[in-house]
């Protein structure tokens, strides 16, 4: 069975909801395929992240989307520019140095792009 290899990118807060609607429809629109999930936050996107800013539904659906193998990363360098620590986002997210590396080399791995 071929697996599909799709990130995500966003760097813009109001299109959080487009991006995780996007996810969802993906997985359910390809539930019988094998998939490799992954969903890059860097500039100001990395504020969802922060769990006190309480983006109660978004982190919900986040969560969820967690547990069926998405996974969700944070540009370190966004993170530092928006003074938001490791211990102030959520535990199933991952840090990575730098967003526009990971997108390079994940794009590299033939990892398909979506940007909403």
């Amino acid at each position: 069975m071929k697996e599909y290899k799709v990130i995500f990118h966003i760097d813009e807060m109001t299109k959080w909801k487009l991006l995780l609607t996007n996810v969802t429809n993906l997985l359910n629109g390809m539930h019988e395929e094998q998939l490799s999930v992954s969903v890059l936050a860097n500039a100001e996107a990395v504020r969802y992240y922060d769990a006190a800013r309480n983006f109660a539904a978004g982190a919900k659906v986040m969560e969820s989307l967690s547990q069926k193998d998405v996974r969700f990363l944070a540009c370190n360098n966004a993170l530092r520019a928006h003074g938001i620590t490791k211990d102030a986002i959520y535990q199933f997210v991952e840090i990575v140095p730098a967003g526009v590396v990971e997108l390079v080399k994940r794009q590299s791995e033939g990892y398909a792009y979506i940007k909403p």
